[in-house]
């Protein structure tokens, strides 16, 4: 990472659209000094940046994002910043074993109806073959 960037640079360094960085930059995330009409990023700006995209891929909601990070510039303990991280990971990891046992539970639903639509077909292909049998004995 360069000592400062532009929005450019970053976005591209990041793979993310110069729009999501300006969004985010809305919403507290980075602060960025300006030259000019241009964006300049610092070093905590990118660290901010790599921080959020990390918190995304968690999953875990822009508030939540902001809240962890900011924490880094106002508390100055460690531990009460990694208890409040294991804090929302532990929500985090609740919430998705539940969409994991939700998703399991309605799988085994589908699985259900699959059967009995198979075995509704089947049953209806028998009444089809023995309605056709009798017909042409009688015909």
């Amino acid at each position: 990472m360069n000592e400062t960037q532009t929005i450019t640079e970053l976005a591209r360094e990041f793979g993310v659209t110069t729009r999501a960085i300006r969004y985010w930059e809305s919403h507290g995330l980075v602060s960025p000094a300006r030259e000019g009409g241009n964006r300049i990023y610092s070093k905590r700006d990118q660290t901010r940046l790599k921080l959020a995209l990390r918190g995304k891929r968690l999953g875990l909601s822009l508030a939540e994002i902001k809240e962890l990070i900011d924490m880094y510039d106002t508390v100055e303990d460690e531990s009460t910043q990694l208890q409040s991280f294991l804090d929302v990971l532990a929500q985090r990891r609740a919430a998705l074993e539940q969409q994991r046992d939700d998703i399991q539970a309605v799988l085994k639903e589908v699985a259900r109806f699959e059967r009995q639509c198979r075995e509704m077909l089947k049953a209806d292909e028998a009444a089809s073959a023995g309605k056709r049998r009798d017909k042409s004995n009688t015909g």
